[in-house]
């Protein structure tokens, strides 16, 4: 059930043209904006995650049963429905929107800061997840050691806790950048697809396939192996981030 569609889409693959279909420029340029629109996606994460990772790892039971439902909702949300409250609040009409269309004129959806707000919406709760886990495993004794010597809660987060927990947080920035790159229902709903402005690389396997069919598998192949490479990469991470 796993692997036979992977399989398939290898036999499908042109592989005589790959380079050649990978270097057309509406090829190019998709993979060009998906890239560095997903770093700095992940990169806004990583700000914001970690932080919201400690302080769910450091809050107390009922306080975080609250939290993490809701930080993690993105997870299993529909892409089209997490595109749709997206627009909800950031539309020309939207909750925030509307104030920011009329004080400055400009509307974020359908631009490229869209198709990165959108990875931010996605992959945080992938680095907040393993973040928290990797900071709950983090040893007690440290962390008693520098309350008796009367660090402070932010001390503690710089100078302990972010050094022991880098690996987590290494793993959850690249699983929220993996997440971010291969997003298409709620970009496609939030930011549409322009080329050169919001068309990312999903978006263009999605259009080669009324054109192209083989540029599809081409831009389609490279994208599986990425994915086939981050997880055999972080195998182990990932397995340490949620033992008990």
């Amino acid at each position: 059930m796993i692997l036979a569609p992977l399989v398939a889409l290898l036999t499908r693959v042109p592989w005589s043209t790959l380079l050649t279909r990978l270097s057309e420029p509406d090829s190019v340029s998709a993979i060009r904006l998906s890239i560095w629109s997903s770093l700095l996606a992940a990169l806004i994460s990583l700000v914001l995650g970690v932080p919201l990772g400690w302080m769910l790892a450091r809050s107390n039971n009922r306080l975080s049963s609250i939290l993490r439902p809701i930080v993690l909702t993105p997870i299993i949300l529909p892409p089209t429905v997490a595109g749709l409250a997206l627009l909800a609040l950031l539309g020309r009409n939207g909750l925030l929107g509307q104030s920011i269309y009329n004080l400055t004129g400009w509307a974020m959806p359908f631009t490229t800061v869209a198709v990165v707000f959108t990875g931010v919406f996605v992959g945080m709760p992938f680095l907040v997840l393993i973040t928290e886990s990797t900071f709950r495993q983090l040893p007690v004794e440290i962390e008693d050691a520098a309350i008796i010597d009367r660090a402070s809660e932010f001390k503690l987060f710089q100078l302990i806790a972010l050094p022991q927990a880098r690996s987590g947080i290494a793993t959850g920035f690249i699983l929220s950048w993996a997440r971010a790159i291969g997003e298409f229902g709620a970009t496609l709903m939030f930011a549409g697809s322009m080329p050169g402005i919001t068309q990312t690389w999903t978006m263009q396997v999605y259009q080669a396939m009324d054109i192209d069919l083989q540029t599809a598998y081409a831009l389609s192949v490279v994208m599986l192996l990425l994915a086939v490479f981050v997880m055999f990469a972080l195998r182990k991470q990932i397995r340490d981030a949620f033992k008990s």
